[in-house]
């Protein structure tokens, strides 16, 4: 491995001898992983949700390498990120991934392989592909490659005009095993996307499923399909997801109204170029009287104040993530005929909300789910390009995966953690340096937040 390691550090620009150069590496038979290991996942039995510790359950073990099948890459990863995807494999909720694993492994001798007693997580890679299987002409060992986290086996009809509607869809690292929180990675070759140029390697790997999943969320036909001079409500606009709609929805002519739970996270939300922000913690919004009770007077204040800012007007999109806590308010504060869309339920899935607001106001509720082939590359072009930037705050060691997935969960970050695997430090990778000295101060408004 440390032989790919340097040969990654000192590369030039692609060529045919780079590209046999890394076909000729041998493979290793093992590598490091972050790993939750099937025999423990009754270790939270009977613990509180809020008190299961992903520092206790993630491992970084050395597990077998797989082999590459047809249709597949295999990726030396440089860096990775954690996602609220890999917290909840971590704490076993809503339920231990292994179940996703054993279904995916009966469905041919091939998939057979994701079925282990250990459960490689991680949905982003940054990295340098080594090997590709039979039918793979559009990559080859040497490229610099990101990896979006779409895994679909594409045999059925239905997915066949979206991608996400196959029934075999699955997400890589989550869904599917050998994913990026590792030294290599296994996924499908049409999953690998060019590697933004001017950006390091622990830059590259955090934008993949976040930014994505906000492209469609709130930009595709599939999603809200956000026009110029939308207002839109975003929850959460200075985390993970809502740093990533926030940019797309200043770039697309949008009205973000930008919510926040402080002053700091209100001032990163306005570096970004948002005018109109709610700090929900200084202005006292509580939205539920008690667990079990939620509190339409205040549903009724949080929209007042939405309308003081736009002078007048409610949100033609919600921009919905945070789920429970948050949904009622979402659904009343809509316009007529305004779409709440919504994905990941970070503060719980089992959402409630006050159906009149919706069916007598003609609202919509729409459901998305990270994003498909073309989405993932439209959102990857942008970054590419330098329209859309990293949020990247802090980096961890892979040995530090267990605290960042505990830091992610107690919500203690700013935009997107980045995780280094191969990578031995911060700031490698970068090809274009001209691209990158025009944005370097978009690019590091995170670090160190």
């Amino acid at each position: 491995m440390k032989e790919i390691v340097e040969a990654i550090i000192a590369a030039n620009p692609p060529s045919e001898a780079r590209r046999a150069e890394f076909a000729g590496f041998d493979i290793p038979e093992s590598y490091r992983g972050v790993v939750v290991r099937r025999e423990e996942i009754a270790m939270f039995d009977g613990t509180p949700s809020r008190e299961k510790d992903p520092r206790r359950s993630l491992h970084v073990d050395e597990v077998p390498t797989p082999e590459v099948g047809p249709g597949e890459a295999l990726v030396a990863v440089m860096a990775s990120s954690v996602n609220y995807n890999t917290v909840w494999t971590s704490i076993f909720e809503p339920v231990p991934t292994f179940g996703f694993l054993s279904r995916y492994g009966r469905t041919s001798d091939l998939a057979a392989r994701h079925d282990q007693p250990y459960h490689v997580v991680g949905s982003d890679l940054a990295g340098v592909v080594l090997r590709t299987g039979p039918g793979v002409h559009l990559w080859s060992p040497g490229d610099e490659v990101v990896a979006h986290c779409l895994s679909v086996e594409l045999e059925r009809a239905d997915g066949h005009n979206d991608t996400m509607l196959d029934p075999e869809q699955r997400i890589w690292g989550f869904e599917t095993n050998f994913g990026g929180l590792a030294e290599l990675a296994l996924v499908k070759a049409n999953q690998l996307m060019p590697k933004p140029a001017h950006l390091t390697w622990e830059e590259a790997a955090v934008p993949g499923l976040v930014n994505s999943t906000a492209y469609r969320q709130l930009v595709s036909a599939n999603g809200a399909g956000m026009k110029q001079g939308d207002v839109v409500l975003i929850w959460g606009a200075s985390g993970g997801l809502g740093s990533y709609a926030t940019q797309l929805a200043l770039r697309g002519g949008a009205i973000p109204v930008c919510v926040v739970s402080s002053a700091r996270k209100a001032e990163i939300a306005r570096s970004l170029g948002a005018e109109l922000v709610i700090d929900r913690t200084a202005e006292d919004y509580r939205f539920w009287r008690d667990e079990r009770t939620q509190d339409p007077t205040e549903w009724k204040r949080f929209g007042q104040r939405i309308r003081e800012l736009t002078g007048g007007d409610d949100p033609d999109i919600v921009f919905e993530h945070p789920g429970r806590e948050t949904f009622g308010a979402s659904v009343y504060v809509a316009r007529r005929g305004g779409t709440i869309v919504t994905c990941a339920s970070t503060s719980g899935y089992l959402h409630e909300y006050d159906n009149r607001h919706l069916w007598m106001n003609l609202k919509r509720i729409v459901g998305s789910h990270f994003a498909n082939y073309r989405e993932a590359w439209e959102a990857n072009r942008l970054i590419a390009r330098g329209l859309i930037h990293p949020t990247l705050s802090r980096v961890y060691r892979l040995a530090e995966t267990g605290q960042a997935a505990f830091d992610v969960r107690g919500n203690t970050h700013q935009g997107k953690v980045g995780v280094l695997c191969l990578a031995p430090a911060e700031g490698l990778g970068v090809r274009d340096t001209e691209r990158r000295a025009r944005h370097l101060t978009a690019i590091n408004r995170f670090r160190g937040v």
